[in-house]
């Protein structure tokens, strides 16, 4: 059984809850496209979300804002 994450297990290394959610559901579907598609137990061994934080916890993902974005987004 995969071990579960606490928010805090992820402090330092994001700024919000919000950005995680997104950067974790875009890195599961990236996984999903890549991996084969066969049926059974042993496709579906490891969840590509859980894949996903993990690589998130390891600094494997990253993201990066414009300055202009968030400018605009404060107005």
């Amino acid at each position: 059984m995969p071990t579960p994450y606490c928010v805090d297990d992820f402090e330092g290394k994001i700024d919000s809850l919000y950005r995680l959610v997104i950067m974790g559901a875009r890195r599961a579907n990236q996984i999903n496209k890549t991996e084969s598609h066969g049926f059974g137990l042993a496709a579906r061994a490891r969840k590509t979300t859980i894949t996903a934080m993990e690589e998130v916890l390891q600094g494997k993902v990253g993201y990066f804002t414009s300055k202009e974005e968030d400018e605009t987004y404060l107005d």
